[in-house]
């Protein structure tokens, strides 16, 4: 982890990069496979599992889901149900209640939220099948009322998918999951097969094939959750905080990808140089010690002038996860304006957010916390506006509307009311 220690402000954007991806004609790699999809559909989806998958495939599997009640231990199912009821619980609150105005007499206006029919759901397999996700974007799609949540991931080589991410699909109302995986899974859901139904929004993580191919797909007219990109943290401490607490809450990032990062920036250079010796003794104990140390090596240390400028800081990195443990942890929180996911107080660990307290782990990364926000139940809903209008709202609203018409030379637009207020005049005759 690199230690800098009060850089000027015009480096400030230098240190806010993340991490570069190799693109290895990466386009015309996904332009390849969704044309080998849209040509072969379920054909081409097996020569892609068969190479890269299960190589004794002889189709796409439809995975059953009852299997996966009995399939795990029953502390992990315990915990599984404690994670979906206190992600249901957060994600409930967001159900939004139409609310009528009247902007006018007579002119009673609405929204009302829809939900989107069909979803899709990407679940990475490999060496760590990422369950929780399967609850951070089904529970939100439950509660929102979709029809169909069509769910691919990875098979192993035997063919197999992960009990765990079976058992929270089976109870989260997962409508199918389907043995496929990498960015042939996206163009499936995009596109759609004769196995595998086109959905109308892509979400989920996933390597940078399928990243590059969500956001192929978002060209061609499938809507999908957000950019994405590695996954990262930013912490901020002072003298007050635990140096083993934040070491390890460095290292549960690192673990994910040899392309996470982590920055600490702290006003005390005793903390940051003790949290550098807890990271070494922590790192030597982890089974993903090499993942963890290639992520580390993305990673800075930075000595600031004081908290304020440690804030001003995270805001223009704007960070997936941003964890302050300061003395001050609320009072520096009222001042993050770019953050996805923010966590308080020296107990606050971002593993909470990546499992069970509740609020969705499916956040922006890449800066992209500037302009987008983490996956919540609106994300699965259509925001439809109403409006009623009656003799009387017509009458009160009818002159501006011709005049703003006329000004923008609609006379369309103007006559359409006009013919109406005429014939409110004949009546009142």
């Amino acid at each position: 982890m690199k230690q800098i220690n009060f850089p000027n402000r015009e480096d400030w954007n230098s240190l806010c990069l993340r991490p570069v991806q190799e693109q290895q004609e990466l386009s015309n790699i996904i332009k390849e496979v969704f044309a080998t999809v849209a040509r072969e559909g379920d054909a081409g989806l097996l020569q892609y599992t068969q190479r890269y998958d299960h190589p004794e495939a002889v189709k796409i599997i439809d995975m059953p889901l009852d299997d996966s009640v009995t399939a795990i231990p029953a502390e992990l199912k315990d915990a599984i149900r404690i994670a979906k009821n206190n992600i249901s619980k957060f994600h409930s609150t967001q159900i939004e209640r139409p609310v009528k105005t009247d902007t006018m007499p007579g002119v009673t206006c609405w929204r009302e939220s829809r939900p989107i029919d069909r979803i899709g759901i990407y679940i990475p397999g490999g060496s760590a099948p990422l369950f929780s996700t399967v609850l951070m974007l089904a529970i939100p799609a439950q509660l929102a009322g979709c029809r169909d949540v069509i769910l691919c991931t990875p098979p192993d080589r035997n063919g197999s998918i992960n009990p765990a991410i079976l058992y929270a699909a089976n109870i989260t109302g997962v409508s199918k999951v389907f043995a496929v995986g990498g960015a042939q899974a996206i163009a499936a859901m995009a596109i759609g097969t004769a196995t595998i139904p086109r959905v109308d929004k892509i979400f989920g993580p996933g390597n940078q094939y399928v990243t590059a191919a969500k956001t192929y797909a978002q060209q061609l007219g499938t809507a999908i959750d957000m950019p994405a990109g590695p996954s990262e943290v930013l912490i901020i401490a002072d003298e007050y905080a635990d140096a083993a607490f934040v070491a390890a809450d460095i290292l549960s990032q690192a673990e994910h990808g040899a392309d996470s990062q982590a920055i600490l920036l702290s006003d005390n250079a005793i903390i940051i140089n003790k949290v550098l010796f807890e990271l070494n003794t922590q790192l030597s104990q982890l089974p993903r010690k090499a993942i963890a140390e290639q992520a580390l090596n993305n990673s800075k240390a930075i000595l600031l002038n004081n908290l304020d400028e440690c804030i001003e800081f995270s805001n223009q990195y704007a960070p997936e996860h941003l964890i302050i443990t300061t003395e001050n942890a609320e009072q520096l929180a009222g001042k993050v304006s770019n953050a996805g996911s923010v966590f308080l107080g020296r107990y606050s660990c971002e593993s909470a957010g990546d499992y069970a307290s509740g609020p969705n782990h499916t956040l922006p990364t890449n800066g992209y916390a500037r302009s987008y926000s983490g996956v919540s139940v609106d994300s699965f809903v259509k925001k439809i506006t109403f409006q009623r209008i009656t003799a009387e709202g017509i009458s009160n609203i009818g002159p501006a509307i011709e005049t703003l018409a006329t000004a923008e030379g609609l006379i369309a637009h103007k006559e359409a009311v006009t013919i109406r207020l005429n014939a409110l005049k004949n009546i009142k005759k």
